[in-house]
């Protein structure tokens, strides 16, 4: 009986250590954030942004785009970068439509292209029928919680 009475408790004690190791991982997603503001010279006045959260385990973005003010419907979305704001860059990720605002989804990216979106260096944007090269733009930035 005594061997079990100590065993109990260290079980126990391990279950919890167990828990309070994982449990951080899983809370520590990074929220990151951006607005859209017109670019390749649109005369629209697009609103909306993007909201989304990056699994630093995973690299899995989970996302939710909003807009309305664009010139005509959406025709597709990507997540580009490494880039500045005000710098252009190839595409990370496309973003799977119907293009519906709002637009909830995920893209995996690889650890370099989390790195870059955790120091701000990827953007979303919205291409149109009349702005084809883009029309919005969402410089992503991380927040803080």
């Amino acid at each position: 009986m005594m061997l079990r009475s100590s065993i109990l408790p260290a079980m126990g004690l391990g279950c919890a250590i167990a828990v309070a190791a994982i449990a951080p991982a899983q809370a520590r997603s990074v929220h990151v954030s951006g607005q859209f503001a017109t670019e390749h010279g649109a005369t629209t006045t697009p609103s909306g942004g993007v909201m989304a959260w990056l699994n630093p385990k995973t690299n899995l973005v989970t996302y939710t785009i909003k807009w309305t003010g664009l010139s005509g419907k959406v025709t597709a979305i990507h997540f580009h970068g490494p880039a500045a704001p005000g710098q252009e860059a190839d595409v990370l990720a496309p973003v799977e439509g119907p293009y519906v605002s709002p637009l909830r989804g995920s893209v995996l990216l690889s650890s370099e292209q989390a790195h870059a979106l955790m120091a701000g260096q990827v953007y979303v944007n919205l291409h149109t029928d009349a702005y084809p090269n883009g029309e919005a733009r969402a410089q992503l930035s991380a927040q803080s919680r």
